[in-house]
């Protein structure tokens, strides 16, 4: 073939296109987290997935990879709720419940007016606007009816938003501080035996939830297997990050090879919208926040923390680089999470009813 006719990537032969895939979410992840950005691992394919697919050159992999690495995700989630949480939720829990509700009714307020401005589909908005983890919310929602597409343009750009506003909110404060992780080498060898047992349970929960076609259910079988594992001491759950990495890209890949060029220009037109309704909820949780400081007598960084819409991974990584309450913010993070696993599907199907004829 000569060389002027795979200029295109349309014209490009399939190996081609997956070596460009491979080569350029590598680099762009290694960008964008040189760059501290928490979600570059899933991030930096997803936008190399959307350039390919966009200019006509998409891939595809089987559907059950992208449902395995789905379920590698949500063992993940579920690691990052260790037993002590819950008893620091039932020890204040009015404080946690007034703070988990008003995040959410106010992201909901924020969805229903996306939705009823006609830029965007009602349940996409409801589900675009949900403070909860960005890539559970992004992988449920095609379950229940909304573009997973515009969803994700939705999440990502409020953690990459959020993100930037607690880092400032910190340097401000100047509550910066240092953490340091140790390794017991005396260890590995089980930690080698959990590696096997973590990724066989998700990918085996994630199956199982598929071909049960459970709404989500590749992503939250997984989870709430991984939950059970994990409190009740069954086992550890032990994910390196090159397993991490190489499932945050497969999940990338599957959401970026969905769009097209008429979706990226759809989005495009209803970017300042959704970016005004996000820094709106930023400003509003900040509000919550100093409620949180004035009758709880939590210090300001902690409260914010605790109260950013922001995805929980995102805020867990910052938090750990703070002297903060960490165990108080991921309390309040998870417990949001959580409820808007149980509440987002019934909460979208109400707020994006059609409006009665008048």
């Amino acid at each position: 073939m000569p060389l002027t006719a795979l200029k295109h990537p349309a014209q490009w032969p399939v190996p081609l296109r997956w070596g460009a895939l491979i080569v350029g979410s590598a680099l762009l992840a290694a960008a964008l987290s040189t760059a501290h950005l928490s979600a570059a691992l899933l991030l930096g394919p997803m936008i190399v997935a959307i350039a390919l697919a966009a200019s006509g050159g998409a891939v595809a992999a089987p559907r059950i990879v992208f449902v395995m690495a789905q379920g590698v995700v949500g063992m993940m989630m579920a690691s990052k709720l260790p037993p002590a949480i819950f008893a620091e939720i039932a020890q204040d829990w009015p404080i946690f419940l007034l703070g988990v509700l008003s995040t959410v009714l106010g992201a909901s307020g924020f969805g229903w007016l996306l939705s009823r401005s006609g830029l965007l589909p009602g349940t996409t908005a409801i589900w675009g606007s949900s403070p909860g983890a960005a890539t559970a919310m992004t992988l449920m929602s095609e379950s229940y009816g909304a573009d997973m597409r515009l969803v994700a343009m939705m999440q990502y750009l409020r953690v990459a938003c959020c993100a930037i506003a607690a880092t400032a909110v910190v340097k401000i404060f100047g509550a910066s501080g240092s953490t340091h992780v140790t390794v017991s080498h005396a260890s590995q060898s089980l930690e080698a035996l959990d590696v096997i047992k973590t990724i066989a349970i998700a990918t085996g929960a994630a199956v199982i939830g598929w071909k049960l076609k459970i709404p989500g259910g590749g992503l939250l079988t997984p989870l709430v297997v991984g939950m059970i594992y994990n409190l009740t001491g069954l086992g550890t759950i032990a994910l390196p990050q090159p397993v991490l990495a190489l499932c945050y890209a497969i999940v990338g890949w599957g959401i970026g090879m969905r769009f097209t060029r008429e979706v990226l220009s759809h989005a495009a037109r209803a970017l300042p919208l959704v970016l005004g309704s996000i820094i709106a909820l930023i400003a509003l949780c900040a509000c919550f926040s100093l409620l949180l400081v004035h009758f709880a007598g939590i210090d300001p960084v902690t409260a914010y923390l605790a109260t950013s819409p922001g995805g929980a991974d995102s805020v867990a990584i910052i938090a750990a680089g703070t002297q903060v309450d960490i165990p108080f913010v991921m309390a309040m993070q998870i417990g949001r999470f959580l409820l808007v696993l149980l509440l987002g599907p019934a909460l979208a199907r109400y707020l994006s009813r059609p409006r009665a004829p008048a």
